[in-house]
């Protein structure tokens, strides 16, 4: 179903556990079945990253009956959208559990998106934050991607209870978790963080990022600092 814009028959609406009103705005790349659910690689031209943007999703069975809670899963550096949602296993329980499970890439990607060499800065390494600084604030914006763009896609195109999600992460991802969801916190349920880069003002990969996306001023850093 590659490059395939999201569409179905009435024989498969409830299986992808979409809404028919509004899906045309999300590009299905692949789809596979899982656990009775589906996991879904989808894209669409992002407003806050100025570029295609890419998630993943699993939509578990509960989605054919009833709306679901959601939760929001933050990778680290270097991930994209698939490393969690082909690593983890974690579809067995959120099937069993009736969750649906959204990861978003890491950073924004494309000919036209500033990047840099290195593994710990620019692409794959957005550090969910919201850059001020050329050339990364036309495109880097992962904090309002994360917190408005992505919940209101998935909200308009999913079978989600929107008033029960939560966010949690890993590394970068855990850092991304933290802030977000503290910043937001009545905008999420539940937080959790694993191994999360929690400090970093206090170490290189940190200081690094947060003064090239924010400027050089560490008081500028501490919106973006979850310790």
């Amino acid at each position: 179903m590659a490059n395939a814009k999201v569409g179905w028959d009435s024989s498969d609406d409830k299986t992808l556990g979409l809404t028919m009103a509004n899906a045309q705005t999300l590009t299905l790349l692949s789809q596979s079945s899982c656990f009775g659910g589906t996991v879904g690689i989808y894209s669409h031209v992002s407003e806050q990253c100025q570029c295609t943007m890419k998630f993943a999703v699993y939509v578990p069975p509960q989605a054919a009956t009833n709306p679901v809670p959601i939760l929001y899963y933050l990778s680290g550096l270097t991930c994209t959208e698939e490393n969690f949602i082909t690593k983890a296993g974690a579809q067995r329980y959120a099937a069993h559990y009736g969750l649906m499970l959204v990861a978003p890439d890491t950073s924004p990607r494309g000919d036209t998106v500033p990047d840099e060499e290195g593994w710990d800065f620019g692409s794959g390494a957005g550090f969910y934050v919201d850059a001020t600084e050329a050339p990364w604030a036309t495109n880097y914006r992962m904090y309002s991607y994360v917190t408005q763009e992505l919940p209101a896609l998935i909200h308009k195109n999913f079978s989600v209870d929107a008033e029960r999600q939560g966010i949690f992460g890993h590394s970068m991802g855990g850092h991304g978790a933290l802030v977000c969801g503290l910043r937001n916190a009545d905008q999420y349920q539940s937080i959790s963080a694993f191994a999360p880069i929690c400090a970093p003002m206090q170490c290189a990969w940190g200081q690094k990022a947060l003064s090239k996306y924010l400027g050089a001023d560490p008081s500028h850093w501490r919106r973006r600092h979850a310790s």
